[in-house]
């Protein structure tokens, strides 16, 4: 299942000619002279073949082509082009025409100021380094706990071509809660799950997804990534707390006492800058921000060229309207339904073979058959190369990788863009506790302990399913098949599986007692949502008749709504989940993760003594979110 991410998947052009200067200590990005970055679609690194060019720049434009031949170049949206070349049209030479006499010219407002002038002198919370999902995301999430921010975007709009194409329930939560799910519900369609399918289609196993998973959403969604950006950004233009400016590229970082210096330059070429007390690189795969804090990464022993055909057509295809997954060691592959007349399949293809028009109806016919004449359009075809790998650190000073800066996986688990969203749900809250609560700003570690070991579970599921689909053509890697299948003939494996493929956060500080690290579930109410009900801060779910007496004053040191497991016309859901996890209470935090529990009888939460000095419970929160971050527990030293 294709999970690509689309932060490092976009061609990266230089936003302007003028010479950086380069600041003491400051760390410049990589920019040799006619380098691009990777240009995978996030998950990935692209491998472009010599003379290779791209899609339609229009979203949802494409050329009708009998195979993956030329398409237009890919140029900045809004950009027009003057006639040129045979056939264009000319201006009429004759007479000039007669003007009406003109009143005094209307008088033009000035011109919106650009990032330059906007930023200059300026001091944010935090500057966000990327406008993919990952980016605008973290910044709605930011902006939704009252935490001004930035967002810094290479490329002036929304990449049009499609990348990532599935996600599960977990991110349709988080979309609940930037305010987009309904818009997103109204432009994607669930998918019934993954099979496993031999060589002759025949099925191997089957994955089932069903239509409504513990987040309260299906647990899995096909959609094409581009239409999800632009509901992301007209949800950002709404917010005052953030802004987002295109065309501006970031050149150097410089770390100072209290907070970091972020210079760039936009689309003219002129330098500016802004400061920030935190630096979050959501720049993609191949970040510019990683390279520059010197994080390498830790390699998972996977990396696979693959071609990538996204298709539209109204002829009849076969699916089951899920994701197939084809377990042939001469012809892996994988198809999935995207769009109400969407496909994409994806085959690992040898390094000579680059299909024509006649290639392209041969590899997807076990699925279709266009009669001639029939349209088949082909959107867009690529080759990536697919790696698993993890930064080996996520933190540099106030600089995070988030999304395809800290992580890159293969896509037959549909997990690349989930895993970024997750990395925006899980700091962007700490972010804001920091900055606004009055937290102890070690708070900011557990983000990378938390979910470096998640990702990395993440990460090797998709291994070994790629494994499964290519893992040779010896004796064994068929014997290995087929205890695939004999083991999901087992009665109840298959569902199980299917039930959900993030695994709860590992116990630690911010994850304590039974239930602590996973999902408060969201059920199924009479009115409104329970997220709703649970409001954006902590939460204190009680099955308790009352609450002891220690839990009250902790409630509200936290900021923690009391929110009672009866009553709430789901019935009775939360109350059997508190009971099936031995809890009388739970401490939810903003993601919705659970922090901590109070057994059954008990008086106060298990691990109390390890998270309440972190967030400082005994502290007045701040209001004023932008004042300046404590400064690092750890001496100050700067990025090289």
């Amino acid at each position: 299942m294709s999970g690509e991410d689309g932060e490092g998947g976009r061609p990266r052009g230089r936003a302007g000619d003028g010479a950086a200067v380069r600041e003491p200590g400051a760390v410049e990005t990589p920019r040799e002279p006619g380098a691009e970055t990777p240009r995978g679609p996030g998950l990935v690194e692209t491998v472009r073949e010599p003379g290779a060019v791209e899609a339609p720049h229009e979203p949802g434009a494409a050329a009708t082509l009998r195979g993956p031949g030329p398409v237009e170049t890919v140029r900045e949206p809004g950009t027009i082009e003057a006639p040129h070349g045979p056939g264009a049209t000319k201006t009429p030479r004759g007479p000039a025409p007669v003007e009406a006499p003109q009143g005094p010219a209307p008088v033009e407002a000035p011109p919106e100021p650009g990032p330059v002038d906007a930023l200059r002198g300026r001091s944010v919370p935090v500057v966000i380094v990327g406008a993919g999902p990952v980016g605008v995301t973290t910044a709605l999430l930011l902006a939704r706990y009252g935490v001004r921010s930035v967002v810094l975007e290479r490329h002036r709009d929304v990449y049009p071509l499609p990348r990532a194409v599935a996600t599960d329930d977990e991110v349709c939560r988080i979309l609940q809660a930037v305010g987009v799910y309904e818009s997103f519900a109204a432009v994607s369609r669930p998918a019934r799950g993954l099979r496993l399918l031999d060589a002759g289609h025949g099925v191997i196993a089957e994955f089932r997804r069903t239509e409504r998973g513990a987040h309260g959403f299906a647990q899995t969604r096909m959609f094409d990534q581009p239409v999800l950006e632009r509901l992301l950004r007209d949800a950002l233009a709404d917010r005052r707390e953030a802004e987002l400016w295109g065309g501006v590229e970031v050149v150097s970082v410089q770390e100072e006492e209290g907070g970091s210096r972020v210079r760039f330059r936009d689309a003219a070429g002129r330098a500016g800058e802004v400061r920030a007390s935190y630096v979050l690189a959501c720049d993609g795969a191949g970040s510019p921000l990683r390279e520059a804090c010197g994080i390498g990464f830790e390699d998972l022993r996977f990396e696979e060229s693959w071609t990538v055909l996204d298709v539209r057509t109204p002829a009849a295809v076969r699916t089951w309207e899920g994701v197939d997954q084809v377990c042939d060691p001469r012809r892996p592959a994988t198809f999935m339904r995207i769009g109400e007349d969407r496909y994409r399949w994806e085959f690992r293809l040898g390094a000579d073979e680059d299909p024509d028009e006649a290639g392209v109806r041969a590899l997807v016919a076990p699925w279709v058959e266009p009669a001639p004449g029939e349209e088949f359009e082909v959107l867009r075809t690529a080759r990536y190369t697919f790696r698993a790998r993890l930064a080996e650190r996520w933190r540099r000073g106030r600089v995070f990788l988030l999304g395809d800066a800290a992580h890159q996986t293969p896509p037959f688990v549909g997990q690349g863009l989930c895993a970024g969203m997750r990395d925006a749900a899980n700091l962007s809250w700490k972010l804001a506790r920091v900055l606004g609560g009055g937290a102890d700003e070690r708070l900011l570690d557990t983000y990378e302990s938390e979910r470096r070991p998640h990702a990395r579970k993440l990460i090797l599921a998709a291994v070994a399913t790629g494994w499964a689909m290519t893992g040779g053509q010896d004796r064994a890697a068929a014997l290995r098949r087929a205890a695939v299948g004999a083991v999901c003939r087992v009665p109840g494996v298959t569902r199980l599986a299917g039930n959900g493929l993030a695994p709860p956060l590992r116990r630690g500080v911010l994850s304590a007692g039974r239930l602590g690290g996973r999902f408060c579930p969201q059920p199924g109410m009479r009115d409104g949502t329970f997220d709703d009900v649970l409001g954006p801060s902590f939460a204190l779910v009680s099955g308790a008749p009352a609450l002891t007496p220690a839990l009250r004053p902790l409630a509200a040191a936290l900021g923690a709504r009391l929110v009672p497991a009866h009553g709430l016309g789901d019935g009775g859901a939360l109350a059997a989940w508190l009971r099936a996890g031995g809890a009388d209470a739970v401490l939810v935090r903003p993601d919705r993760v659970v922090l901590d529990a109070v057994p059954r009888g008990g008086r106060e939460f298990a691990g109390i003594a390890g998270w309440a000095p972190l967030l400082r419970t005994g502290r007045a929160a701040r209001t004023d979110v932008d004042a300046r971050a404590p400064s690092p527990a750890e001496p100050f030293s700067p990025l090289h």
